[in-house]
């Protein structure tokens, strides 16, 4: 009797709901429809219609602050970025893990900025990260990746195509992959990015 029963089990095919599936496929949905978004609004014509965009998805910019055309932003409602600073054609700010841009801020073309990755020794390749910080008056250069918990320092220079992985000290001036500091910049610092912004492009 217990060999029948237990073919009679082999034999049907039961389906088994994972819990939370739904709630998981919705959140996928919703997470690339915002994605999406956040990569529209890159592309819309002139810095305040992009700003106005941006800080209805709860993004915190401050005045004269020019956003260029191309930028990619991730999780926006945790972007923080001061007054007077520029984003730079195709910036990538992933904001997911916390990002604050300061005062007088450059962000040259294509910088990325990692607050989220993965941690390769994890068996299940699990996400890793750390908010990211970028202190007034501060100057990344195009192409340069600074990479999840790094802080820079205020006025400090990251040098093009520099992958920095560790804290730039203030007015230091870092470059290479990894970073290393090559140089000091002039602590004496005080002008306005603003005065700067093209307002079309």
């Amino acid at each position: 009797m217990m060999n029948i029963v237990h073919e009679h089990i082999i034999d049907q095919k039961v389906e088994v709901k994972q819990p939370g599936s739904m709630t998981s496929a919705f959140n996928k949905l919703k997470g690339a429809c915002l994605y999406m978004a956040c990569g529209a609004i890159g592309y819309f014509p002139f810095h305040t219609l992009r700003i106005f965009f941006l800080r209805m998805l709860k993004a915190k910019i401050g005045k004269r602050t020019g956003v260029y055309r191309g930028f990619e932003v991730r999780s926006p409602w945790k972007l923080k970025i001061g007054s007077g600073s520029i984003i730079g054609h195709g910036a990538l700010l992933d904001a997911r893990s916390g990002l604050t841009i300061g005062n007088s801020v450059n962000l040259s073309n294509e910088v990325m900025i990692w607050t989220l990755h993965h941690d390769y020794n994890d068996s299940g390749f699990a996400q890793s990260g750390a908010p990211v910080v970028i202190g007034d008056y501060a100057w990344i250069c195009s192409r340069a990746i600074i990479l999840p918990g790094v802080t820079v320092g205020e006025g400090a220079v990251v040098a093009a195509g520099a992958v920095v992985t560790r804290d730039v000290a203030p007015y230091t001036v870092v470059g290479g992959v990894p970073a290393k500091a090559i140089a000091r910049r002039n602590e004496n610092l005080n002008y306005d990015l603003g005065d700067a912004i093209l307002p079309i492009i």
